[in-house]
């Protein structure tokens, strides 16, 4: 799409805008967080520039068939806990490398319930947990979101599809390779700590000793704590920021926007602050300024940036300099990740980012919305 289009931004936020994602494709994409898609019920994954090349010169690709686990996310979410925060305690619970050979299908009534965006946000880190794919079986929320959309079918040919998507969905008698139960009332807004996406915790709790950690887990928090300057068994909520970050494509969609202008509204950023929420494509950057989200992040003292990347990545001169902490709605905490060889990043969903913004530190942003 050429600049002046309005079309532009995130592969993984505009093809799903525009209705180019659907149930039942094969989508590979040169990015690692292509695995988003799967939330339409798409086998979705990222694949290196080599493998680019095949694509295009073939339209396919070798493949080992990967097992399946199922992970269930049962009961309800509490109040100030979102996608973000179920997708940080599942790579928590299972680690960053426990989805190694796996696809993660994504059900239960949490899943359920959420809507298309949030299930993006689910999808989209399953690479963090180790999982080529992740995905979410195709129903009405997928069909309803899809309708009307300029790639989607139209007319009959929808209804039609919706046929087909249908019987995509795994049976009620499919068989698993794993399953997983996780209960989402014990789910809290969610904190990285440490410098992969498995280093998590509660808000609310203290930071892990290194004597509770599983033999294999203590080398890599050992150097994760030198890095990042914490110290074990105190808390993370309170630690100062120095940066807040809100978009990427795990969390740069409207919804997104509107939960954190929900918490900015009425409020300042702290003192030497520096906050930027960035749209995930022009199309949400339209949208945003017509609610007038724009206004309310500008008048609390966040920059509004044009659509893009941004931070997460360090892309363009949106970069963390010399030891700043960064409170991020993005996907990855890694060393260098958002520019700087030490900084630093801690991973939460956009509402926390917000409210870490406003205090000037991590801080549970249930405080804030009461």
């Amino acid at each position: 799409f050429p600049i002046g289009s309005g079309d532009q931004g995130i592969v993984h936020v505009i093809g799903p805008e525009l209705g180019l994602t659907q149930p039942g494709q094969t989508i590979a994409c040169g990015d690692s967080h292509t695995s988003t898609h799967g939330a339409f019920g798409a086998i979705a994954f990222g694949i290196g520039t080599s493998q680019v090349r095949d694509v295009l010169a073939s339209q396919c690709l070798a493949l080992a068939r990967p097992k399946v686990r199922r992970i269930r996310v049962s009961g309800r979410l509490g109040f100030g806990v979102y996608a973000k925060d179920v997708i940080l305690h599942i790579i928590r619970r299972l680690g960053v490398n426990g989805g190694v050979g796996y696809a993660y299908e994504y059900a239960g009534p949490v899943i359920e319930r959420f809507s298309m965006e949030e299930r993006m946000t689910v999808c989209n880190m399953s690479i963090e947990g180790g999982a080529r794919v992740g995905y979410v079986n195709p129903d009405a929320t997928t069909f309803d979101y899809l309708r009307g959309r300029r790639f989607a079918p139209q007319g009959d040919a929808f209804e039609r599809a919706i046929g087909w998507w249908r019987g995509i969905a795994s049976d009620a008698d499919a068989r698993f390779d794993d399953e997983v139960g996780i209960d989402g009332a014990e789910i809290s807004p969610t904190v990285t700590w440490g410098t992969n996406p498995g280093q998590a915790i509660g808000v609310a709790e203290t930071l892990p000793r290194l004597e509770q950690l599983p033999d294999a887990d203590r080398s890599a928090a050992e150097e994760a704590y030198q890095f990042m300057g914490l110290v074990p068994g105190r808390p993370l909520a309170g630690t100062p920021i120095q940066v807040a970050f809100i978009g990427s494509c795990t969390n740069g969609r409207i919804s997104d926007l509107r939960e954190a202008a929900r918490v900015a509204s009425g409020g300042k950023v702290a003192p030497g602050v520096r906050a930027l929420v960035v749209p995930g494509s022009e199309a949400v950057r339209v949208e945003a300024e017509r609610e007038g989200l724009h206004e309310i992040f500008q008048s609390a003292g966040f920059q509004w940036r044009e659509a893009g990347c941004s931070m997460c990545l360090a892309m363009n001169p949106d970069k963390l300099v010399g030891r700043e902490l960064c409170a991020s709605s993005s996907n990855r905490n890694f060393k260098g990740r958002q520019g700087s060889p030490t900084g630093r990043t801690l991973l939460m969903s956009p509402a926390m980012v917000a409210a870490a913004a406003l205090a000037g530190r991590v801080t549970d942003v249930r405080e804030v919305m009461r």
